[in-house]
């Protein structure tokens, strides 16, 4: 608050010198020089005073208020304050640093009643104003009080305004209404201030009922309403998200000839905002440009959360870029970076979220406990809890105490990351430190035991909610259904839906979801279908969701003619269709055989706006694959690539079986190289492709690194693929590779079939090493796998033709015994 216009300019701030005897431990105030004339005109003016401890190398600026003193106080008071020790002769500033050092329990009468300055009536204005903006309601009421019960006190409207402005703050409405009356009855006329502190009071509290009644009260008392007056009346609507009554406001103070400025155009993008009518904000904006008003912070502050709520992210980063260039005219604050964080989080891109909060510490800002608790919800978003929890210790370094959004996000990161022992621990840690959990605190334990397959103990968190008065939602019946369809327990999911209902809980859209989903992922096809109907019946309104989960399970299940009822039933209700519901359609084509019907579909859906995911181009390269053309398949991949879509090694996979399909090895290897550089893992079927493609070409090296990279994960390997690399290596003539990578597959406890040997004997008496196939032959004896007839027939004659009479003579006996066992 700055000085009034009668007071000259502050001088820079001087410490007056120290005496030498004292110098190591100075405490210096830096006052400016006054002459009589000043002291009159400026005894009610504020003003810096500064102090410095060089011991400490501390500096300390604080604002003073001289008020009415000693020499100045009526003269029928001077003779009761002279002459005595216990009547103080304080500034108005000192008054109100005493008073904030009582105790809760003190009395304020004990220091006011040694105060020389309570005789002078102008002091009373200056100390209600001072610890208005610096004390405690509490206190404050209490000095009011005190101040009524003096002699000399007489009513004023400032003080009234103080108290009526200090008790809107706190949104204590009823106290300030009720000074309102009060102050009529001491018969002071209320002015327009009056009026407006009391109709941003109700604005506060979103009573714009009663706003418009005081505004209607004051035209009634031949008080013209300000510019200030319009301005609260209609944040009073906006804030209660009254957007409409909020217009009509404005457009009746234009009428009346108090024309908008910045403040009431921005209390209009807000009314807009709270109101949920982003779209309609954003169009309000373009008016603005367009009438010439420069725009401030506080405009692109809620210009950039509209665009978020749209889902517009570009835009809403350029609007920030425009202002840390400073190409808007104006620059951001913390509401600033703090919106961008959230875009970002929810773009996912928590780095970018990282990289904002650096920025926002590099342009010298004070980060606030909602900067904070942005960054912690982008880390618990993915699971991230070092980083969160590293966020939450930069909460108390910075001296905020952490509150509940900050507790919530650090148990929700755990609980992401499967750390559920962690998550509770935080939130036991949370009610040790007196901050009561919320119903999203209880909502995200639930979620933190269900994710780690806790249905017991998730259900016992929500019963613990329950106790305390806290009402389970939607969103905590949502999270258990969700975890017993992860865990497979149908009985759980009737149970919960059973308690639902005895709670009185009327299910959403989003509850029935995870109730169909669940009933899905037990295998409950018939169950999931017929709460869907219930569903409808009780006119709760499906979404894409609802419709993602019907559509998907009614294609694996091959079930086409529920699959195109459910598809016709989104058309109907104008659901628009998703990505996952456009390769639900592809797929249900596919395997009913009919290419041109997935083709056309998967135009559509390009020319929709819609653009395929790499399940879409998966399903499509599936679909080339089973009619043997590489070509468009090949063509699929290529456009997934140039639409910056990441293959997965399931759309690799398959495009190499329509490669070799195709005769395409080369093209098969080349594609290996493609996931090699770009890091994408090798799973059985690419793998199996691979070596089909190493063996048609005969590329050795390619065959041997890929038989090393796979020696960590052998028992993960089908079995075909194990006979494919043992064929392969046996028929490139690398007999003693084809032994080793067999004893590895012996070692790592695979069950070796019968295929598996047969492939490898056939190569060792392709390769003469008939005693090695003998060998063989007796483990599998001693696996419990008997060898078949044609097995010794085949090593009969080479143990004859080398003179081996020991081996002839005993694989004569096998081939007996077994054929008197056929016989």
């Amino acid at each position: 608050m700055s000085c009034g216009s009668s007071q000259p300019p502050l001088p820079p701030l001087q410490a007056d010198k120290p005496k030498p005897a004292k110098l190591s431990s100075s405490n210096l105030e830096a006052l400016r020089p006054t002459s009589s004339d000043d002291k009159k005109s400026s005894w009610d003016g504020r003003r810096l005073v500064g102090s410095v401890d060089y011991d400490k190398g501390v500096s300390r600026v604080s604002v003073e208020v001289a008020g009415v003193g000693r020499d100045q106080i009526p003269a029928r008071y001077r003779l009761r304050v002279y002459g005595t020790r216990w009547q103080k002769d304080w500034k108005v500033s000192e008054v109100v640093e005493r008073l904030l050092r009582l105790n809760d329990w003190d009395d304020v009468d004990a220091v006011l009643n040694c105060w020389v300055g309570r005789f002078a009536r102008k002091n009373f204005s200056l100390l209600i104003r001072e610890m208005s903006i610096k004390g405690s309601l509490e206190r404050v009421v209490q000095v009011f009080q005190w101040m009524k019960s003096q002699k000399n006190y007489c009513p004023r409207t400032d003080i009234y305004n103080m108290m009526i402005r200090l008790h809107a703050r706190h949104n204590r409405i009823d106290q300030a209404r009720g000074l309102f009356f009060e102050m009529q009855e001491w018969r002071c006329k209320p002015d327009a201030e009056t009026y407006n502190s009391l109709i941003s009071a109700h604005g506060r509290a979103g009573q714009w009922r009663w706003a418009t009644n005081i505004v209607e009260d004051m035209l009634s008392a031949a008080i013209p309403p300000t510019r200030s007056t319009y301005n609260n009346l209609i944040n009073a609507c906006g804030s209660s998200g009254n957007w409409k009554e909020a217009l009509k406001v404005c457009k009746k103070m234009t009428e009346n000839g108090v024309g908008p400025d910045l403040v009431t155009h921005n209390i209009i993008l807000s009314a807009f905002k709270s109101g949920g009518q982003y779209a309609k904000a954003l169009a309000y904006f373009e008016l603005m440009k367009k009438t010439n008003i420069s725009p401030d912070t506080v405009t692109f502050n809620i210009v950039i959360h509209c665009l978020v709520k749209l889902g517009q992210y570009g835009r809403a980063v350029d609007v920030f870029n425009s202002l840390i260039g400073k190409r808007a005219g104006c620059c951001p604050d913390v509401v600033t970076f703090t919106s961008i964080i959230h875009a970002y989080s929810i773009c996912g891109q928590v780095e970018n979220c990282n990289k904002v909060f650096n920025m926002m510490l590099a342009e010298g800002m004070k980060p606030n406990i909602v900067s904070f608790n942005a960054l912690m919800a982008a880390y618990a978003s993915h699971g991230m809890h070092d980083e969160a929890f590293a966020t939450f210790n930069e909460i108390k370094y910075a001296g905020y105490r952490p509150d509940v959004v900050s507790y919530t996000s650090l148990l929700n990161a755990y609980g992401r990351s499967g750390k559920y022992k962690e998550a509770r621990g935080i939130f036991d840690m949370m009610k040790k430190n007196s901050c009561k959990p919320n119903r999203v605190t209880y909502n995200a334990l639930i979620d933190a035991y269900g994710s780690a397959g806790m249905i017991s103990e998730a259900v016992q968190a929500l019963r613990e909610m329950e106790g305390i008065g806290i009402q389970p939602d939607n969103v905590s019946l949502s999270t258990l259904l969700a975890a017993c369809g992860r865990c497979g327990q149908i009985v759980k999911i009737n149970t919960i839906l059973s308690m639902a209902k005895s709670l009185g809980i009327e299910l959403n859209t989003v509850a029935h979801n995870s109730a169909i989903g669940s009933y899905m992922a037990v295998g409950e096809y018939r169950k999931a279908v017929a709460f869907y109907r219930m569903m409808i019946e009780k006119n709760v309104r499906p979404d894409t969701t609802t419709f993602n989960i019907l559509i998907s399970g009614s294609c694996k299940l091959e079930k086409f003619n529920d699959f195109f009822e459910f598809l016709d039933e989104m058309k109907e209700l104008n659901v628009p269709l998703s990505k996952e519901v456009y390769s639900s359609l592809i797929c249900a084509y596919i395997k009913q055989g009919n290419l041109a019907e997935a083709e056309k579909t998967f135009a559509m859906m390009k020319a929709t706006g819609c653009m395929p995911d790499v399940i879409t181009y998966t399903s499509m390269i599936n679909a080339y694959r089973t009619t043997d053309d590489w070509k468009k398949a090949w063509d699929v991949f290529v456009e997934m690539r140039v639409n910056n879509i990441k293959p997965d090694p399931i759309a690799c996979s398959a495009l190499m079986e329509a490669l070799n399909r195709g005769c395409q090895s080369a093209m098969v290897l080349q594609l290996a190289k493609v996931m090699r550089e770009e890091s994408i893992l090798l799973n059985s079927r690419a793998s199996f492709e691979i070596v089909s493609a190493c063996s048609m070409l005969r590329d050795w090296k390619m065959a041997s690194e890929l038989v090393e990279k796979m020696e960590l994960s052998l028992s993960l390997l089908s079995v075909g693929l194990l006979n494919q690399l043992i064929h392969f290596l046996g028929k490139s003539g690398k007999i003693e590779t084809m032994m080793k990578l067999f004893h590895k597959i012996v070692a790592s406890g695979i069950v070796v079939s019968f295929s598996t040997y047969s492939v490898l004997l056939k190569n060792l008496l392709a390769a003469g090493r008939w005693r090695k196939y003998i060998e063989i032959l007796e483990w599998m004896e001693d696996g419990g796998i008997r060898p078949s007839l044609q097995m010794y027939c085949s090593v009969l004659s080479h143990a004859l033709k080398y003179e081996s009479m020991k081996h002839a003579v005993l694989i004569q006996e096998r081939i007996d015994s077994l054929r008197e066992k056929v016989g």
